[in-house]
């Protein structure tokens, strides 16, 4: 498992895919409590680290739909 300074560098998928793998580790019951902490700990980090990555992409979105002077061209699209 990498340091938990390597996250940020992560792309939205990368991080996703870790997290998935660490929720599969989780529920398989197979690791020990002192690595479950561990796994549980950093999968916290990269679920931030997605939210994070979906909120700036979010309003990235609404940027760029956003015409000028402010005003929507589009509908801004709903994420949650």
């Amino acid at each position: 498992m990498a340091d938990a300074d390597d996250i940020e560098a992560l792309t939205f998928e990368q991080a996703l895919a870790e997290l998935e793998r660490i929720v599969g580790q989780l529920e398989s019951g197979q690791a020990p409590l002192e690595q479950s902490i561990a796994l549980y700990e950093r999968g916290a980090k990269l679920k931030a680290h997605c939210e994070t990555r979906l909120e700036a992409a979010r309003l990235r979105v609404e940027k760029i739909v956003m015409g000028a002077g402010g005003q929507p061209s589009a509908e801004p699209a709903e994420f949650n």
